[in-house]
């Protein structure tokens, strides 16, 4: 069930962030997201905390991305990584260009 919730959140023309509200990348991972105007549902977050399928959504992330932590951020189908990799595509400028790519930015 939990990779079908995954794969069903998961769009070509979306932002997707798997959080935890406690966690201090995620915060990250939000503000730095924050900064951008964001076609209405093109960004979504989603606390994966108070799942009872959390645990086999972490073990799925980690088949899927390589790791089972969070935030796993998924620009269109792609996941780009945590809270760090955000920041960094931020920095380096890549990030606009990866949002203007799957059409999510105004």
């Amino acid at each position: 069930m939990a990779q079908q919730f995954v794969k069903a959140q998961i769009k070509g023309d979306k932002v997707v962030v798997f959080l935890k509200p406690t966690c201090s990348y995620c915060v990250l991972a939000k503000d730095v997201l924050s900064k951008y105007k964001f076609k209405p549902g093109h960004l979504e977050c989603i606390d994966i905390s108070g799942r009872s399928d959390m645990g086999s959504m972490q073990d799925y992330f980690l088949e899927i991305t390589g790791a089972r932590t969070v935030p796993r951020v998924f620009i269109g189908e792609k996941c780009i990584g945590g809270g760090s990799d955000v920041a960094a595509l931020d920095k380096n400028g890549q990030l606009q260009g990866m949002l203007e790519h799957i059409g999510a930015l105004q």
